[in-house]
């Protein structure tokens, strides 16, 4: 039988340099793109489109918690997208609903606005501090030092690096930058115009250092005395990722007086959809009305497409009991790193973090690094793709491991054995 309509052409072969090609023409280069093009994933593994594969110990930067092509993602992508994609927030959806009280279960008393990116989900932080504190003229935000809040103008103002700033000058005003872990410092940067301070429990971006429990109690002890709003960035470091669903929760497990500790704002994003993009931000109770209809808003924020995904998440997460996993398994990974720092003292300073947000600290003026102008970390990272692993890198000196919450040993116990190949080569 003649065929009347044939099959169109690839617009593109399946290969490396005509993919590249597409985006050389086609796309802003924004982005510092390693040399690999991915075609697909299963769990805990990426493939290139030469076939090779990958274990993926970056998950997306933190965002596919339960690794690639998951079932119960896909299920509920299907299963929704036949009932009701997007409708706007001009109406109710049992989603929606269904998931903002899911995660005030999960933080403590307060209410949910739902954006579509961390960065969205800050800038609603960062509103909220602006509503809280507009009638006496105080607009001022604290940050830390090796923030990182997000790319929106308001964003890089927030963000304590300076290599995120340049070419972007004037700087959103209303921002100002302290130490981190240092309460002293804190209180000595009070101004009459300081309305909020903001901080990640872990910073991931700057170097993957947690806060201490002294410091998250003895800000919460300020903010109240000043009548200042306490907010949080929880977008890479919470969602089970530390063991607890945020990691002031982890960090303050055990500690007198912890379990009374809230922020007063709180931002998610990255794992709460899984890969699929969704945003949030928690306000606690005494300021949950704050922002008023009219005040903020979004079109794509919490569409039932999102918050089913995002239920679907955590139904998994609760089921698997994959919050142990990332205590249990990041505490492997951690000593693992630590065993590696010690038997190779000359290339692994240590390891930094918690459960699964991790860091491998690499010495600084590694001789096999020298004769590049690229940062260690990067020239560490680029090694292990070669090796068949896929990490993250923060800052000049640390890798990040940020796998999937279900993470299997064997599968850590790959990494680390490829982890360890990478070392001894530069010895």
């Amino acid at each position: 039988m003649k065929e009347i309509v044939p099959a169109p052409p690839a617009i593109v072969r399946n290969d490396y340099e005509s993919i590249r090609e597409l985006f050389t023409r086609n796309v802003v280069p924004s982005y510092g793109r390693f040399e690999l093009v991915l075609s697909h994933g299963a769990g805990s593994y990426v493939f290139d489109v030469a076939g090779k594969r990958y274990l993926d110990l970056g998950s997306g930067i933190a965002v596919c918690c339960l690794g690639h092509a998951h079932p119960a993602i896909t299920e509920a992508l299907v299963e929704q997208s036949k009932k009701l994609i997007h409708v706007s927030n001009l109406y109710f959806t049992e989603p929606q609903g269904r998931l903002a009280a899911e995660l005030v279960k999960r933080i403590g008393a307060g209410k949910v606005f739902f954006a579509n990116s961390g960065a969205e989900a800050n800038e609603g932080l960062f509103k909220l501090a602006r509503k809280f504190g507009h009638d006496e003229g105080r607009f001022e935000i604290l940050t830390a030092t090796n923030s990182f809040h997000g790319r929106t103008l308001a964003g890089i103002a927030a963000t304590g690096q300076d290599k995120v700033k340049k070419g972007f000058e004037p700087m959103t005003p209303g921002f100002r930058h302290i130490p981190y872990n240092d309460l002293a410092a804190a209180r000595a940067a009070l101004s009459p115009a300081t309305v909020a301070i903001l901080i990640e429990g872990v910073q991931g971006e700057g170097g993957v250092t947690p806060a201490t429990p002294e410091y998250l109690l003895g800000l919460r002890a300020l903010c109240d005395e000043k009548k200042l709003l306490l907010l949080m960035d929880g977008v890479q470091c919470g969602h089970y990722r530390t063991g607890r669903f945020q990691s002031f929760q982890k960090i303050l497990e055990g500690v007198p007086g912890g379990e009374k500790f809230l922020p007063d704002g709180l931002s998610m994003a990255k794992s709460l959809g899984g890969g699929f993009p969704i945003g949030a931000f928690w306000v606690r109770a005494p300021y949950a009305d704050l922002l008023s209809a009219g005040t903020h808003g979004t079109t794509y924020g919490g569409t039932p497409l999102a918050c089913a995904v995002a239920l679907k998440v955590l139904e998994v997460l609760d089921r698997e009991n994959l919050a142990e996993q990332a205590v249990k398994l990041g505490g492997w990974l951690k000593a693992e790193i630590e065993r590696l720092a010690k038997t190779y003292p000359t290339v692994v300073k240590g390891a930094r973090g918690m459960g699964f947000i991790l860091g491998i600290e690499l010495m600084e003026k590694i001789p096999a690094f020298a004769a590049s102008d690229k940062t260690a970390a990067l020239q560490f990272t680029n090694r292990l793709h070669a090796a068949g692993v896929l990490t993250v890198p923060a800052g000049s000196q640390i890798v990040r491991l940020l796998p999937p919450l279900n993470l299997k040993l064997e599968e850590a116990a790959e990494g680390i054995s490829k982890i360890e190949e990478v070392i001894k080569g530069l010895v």
